[in-house]
């Protein structure tokens, strides 16, 4: 796994030196490009009293990061379902999961009313023994972990690879034990974990993998959409996220056993359709008691949002490569490593990490003076689960999870992180003054403190 973004990263590298040359190339990578950085070097810093970089209106900034959006599809499709009658309202629903099936090439889909139930429904279908281990990362949100305990199952605190922000195979590996049952790799960030060596490590130790795909809809590796890699896949369709359909869930499952389980648990109406021998099919009119049902109009929402799901995000990624192609090059900053077999989106935001020691500048001061200029840059800790209390109150648990002392690579990307925005519109002069105010800060951090 190492050895492969070693090679990628080698590549990478001969590729940026034959394209630029030797000696420009060197310049660049030493945190210099030419002209720019050297007019850069001569302008004062706005929070010194220097002119502003970024000078693109705010309010129309405001309008291309706004997020979700919705046209006049969704907004048709809305009424559609509004003028209907009761026996129709919820014809969206099948037709929403065979698409996702179609779409993430799985052989079962089911549709959840939001991403917490399709998480709890997961835990559910996985039908397993009191104690069993479920190995998760910290960094996520508590929907990832607490619907555990509902079924008394304990998670296992999984710390990230700093340089790739996703889970931690090396350490994953470190902490099995005999009871140790599934594995919960989170794509955070629309950054896909290294499925392909998960499911390769999961197959040799008999555990089932979980996926947890809520911030990454349409990402791939090797051609393999996240959410097909896994035993089972969840992905959430509330607001923020890269497929919005206000609130909502879906799961995806490989075997009909799962399916059914998760179908069964908040579905009562499934079990009919079910075929005679299913074991779930006795359940005719309750389910298993819970009630997960999409909402009509978020289904017909989520329709409309997948049909356009590759071309949004193909937009997006060209954006970014435009901004991030050109300030990573500065000393220091860089993105979170993607192998080249990698096709990831982005949620939320356009993530990059700071090494202070290579940029010559804390983050709190390159904050300042981006925002200074007129940027856009924020940082934040993502949630550590580990840390809070309910994890460590007995009461809570039929197994009580064992608290890690330390998660050094979570903390160091917690550390280093540091948030930009997503433009939903093409704006190539946000881009070009974005990378101008990177560049002037990056010329005179001497001069910060």
């Amino acid at each position: 796994m190492n050895e492969m973004r070693e090679h990628d990263e080698k590549k990478s590298r001969r590729t940026f030196l034959k394209s630029t040359g030797v000696a420009a190339a060197g310049l660049a990578l030493a945190g210099y490009t030419g002209n720019a950085i050297a007019q850069s070097a001569k302008e004062a810093l706005a929070v010194n009293g220097g002119p502003k970089t970024v000078t693109f209106p705010s309010d129309r900034l405001s309008a291309a990061t706004k997020w979700p959006r919705y046209g006049e599809e969704e907004k048709q499709a809305v009424w559609e379902v509004m003028d209907r009658s009761v026996g129709d309202v919820y014809n969206d629903l099948p037709v929403l999961e065979k698409e996702w099936c179609e779409y993430n090439k799985v052989p079962f889909a089911k549709a959840h009313n939001n991403g917490t139930s399709t998480l709890t429904s997961m835990f559910f279908a996985l039908d397993l023994p009191p104690g069993s281990e479920i190995m998760v990362p910290s960094y996520t949100f508590f929907a990832t972990i607490l619907p555990m305990r509902f079924f008394q199952c304990v998670p296992i605190f999984v710390d990230l690879n700093p340089r790739t922000a996703c889970f931690d195979l090396d350490y994953a590996a470190k902490h099995l034990t005999k009871n140790t049952k599934a594995m919960v790799p989170m794509h955070s960030w629309g950054l896909p974990c290294d499925m392909d060596e998960i499911c390769k490590f999961a197959d040799e130790k008999g555990l089932i993998v979980c996926e947890d795909a809520a911030h990454a809809h349409g990402a791939s590796l090797k051609g393999k959409k996240m959410g097909a890699w896994g035993q089972i896949a969840i992905f959430s369709l509330q607001a923020s996220k890269p497929l919005p359909a206000i609130e909502g869930g879906m799961g995806c499952y490989q075997t009909r056993e799962y399916y059914e389980r998760a179908a069964t648990f908040g579905h009562y109406e499934d079990p009919p359709k079910f075929a005679e021998d299913s074991p779930n099919r006795k359940y005719e009119g309750t389910g298993y008691g819970q009630k997960y049902r999409i909402h009509p109009i978020a289904a017909a929402l989520a329709r409309k949002q997948l049909a356009v799901l590759d071309e949004r995000n193909a937009g997006i990624r060209n954006r970014i490569r435009e901004l991030n192609d050109r300030i990573t090059q500065l000393p220091g900053l860089a993105e979170p490593f993607c192998r080249k077999d990698v096709e990831r989106v982005y949620y939320a935001n356009n993530m990059l990490l700071l090494d202070e020691t290579k940029a010559g500048i804390g983050r709190e001061a390159l904050l300042k003076a981006l925002k200074a200029e007129g940027v856009w840059a924020s940082s934040g800790a993502y949630p550590e689960q580990h840390r809070y209390k309910i994890y460590s109150e007995e009461k809570w648990w039929h197994h009580k999870p064992v608290i890690p002392e330390t998660l050094p690579g979570t903390e160091q990307v917690n550390r280093s992180c540091i948030y930009l925005p997503v433009l939903y519109e093409d704006l190539p002069e946000v881009n070009d003054q974005y990378a101008k105010a990177f560049e002037k800060v990056w010329a005179n951090r001497d001069k910060l403190s």
